[in-house]
């Protein structure tokens, strides 16, 4: 071990084709160490990080690729499906009333009510409620009847043209006598729909823009 130590010690730098064969062959192994390091480093990294970028840009590139040849497979499925839908929109608003149109309607549901046989003590319509394209129309009721006279006014108005929608059902027997099941009242919200036309559309959208600007 002396001898190693002392023959490295003895080793000259300026004289390096004098030195011993396994003093040149350590070095050797030492340059190609630090070359293959500094390599790894300088060089490999980087081209094995791009590499991995590549492949994760690839997989990104295929999903993407699958992802829009199903949608271009079933181009025509989709075309007939919006016609479909855009036919069925249209459908929902022909039975929208127009302003026009919230009279005879009112006058339909009472005169659904009168032969029904229910006896209204409240017919109230409300405020006309705005929302992103449509408004809606709220009316207020509290009739008496009995049961079957309910359920008739109610199937009467869900067969109307137009589309109504009945909230807040709450039925509650009248006078004293718990049994007596013809002497009753319920009080009901019907509600109906208008589409709204561009022009009150862009009036509302520019109210709420306003309110948002006041809240900020």
């Amino acid at each position: 071990m002396k001898d190693i130590n002392f023959d490295l010690n003895e080793l000259d730098f300026s004289k390096v084709g004098s030195w011993p064969i396994a003093a040149k062959a350590g070095a050797i192994i030492v340059v190609c160490v630090l070359v293959m390091v500094l390599g790894y480093f300088f060089d490999i990294k980087g081209q094995q990080e791009l590499l991995d970028n590549s492949r994760r840009q690839e997989l990104t590139l295929k999903e993407s690729f699958v992802e829009k040849w199903k949608k271009a497979a079933n181009l025509e499925a989709y075309k007939l499906q919006m016609t479909e839908m855009e036919q069925s929109f249209g459908t929902m608003l022909r039975q929208l009333p127009s302003k026009t149109e919230i009279d005879d309607l009112l006058v339909d549901i009472s005169q659904t009510g009168l032969a029904s046989g229910i006896n209204f003590k409240l017919f109230k319509p409300t405020k006309e409620l705005h929302q992103d394209f449509y408004a809606e129309f709220p009316i207020q009721m509290e009739v008496t009847g009995d049961y079957h006279r309910f359920g008739r006014f109610v199937s009467g108005v869900a067969a109307l043209p137009r589309i109504v929608t009945l909230h807040n059902i709450a039925i509650k027997r009248e006078g004293k006598n718990k049994e007596d099941s013809s002497n009753m009242s319920m009080s009901i919200t019907a509600k109906t729909y208008r589409y709204l036309d561009e022009n009150e559309i862009a009036q509302l959208r520019a109210e709420q823009n306003k309110n948002r600007k006041k809240t900020r």
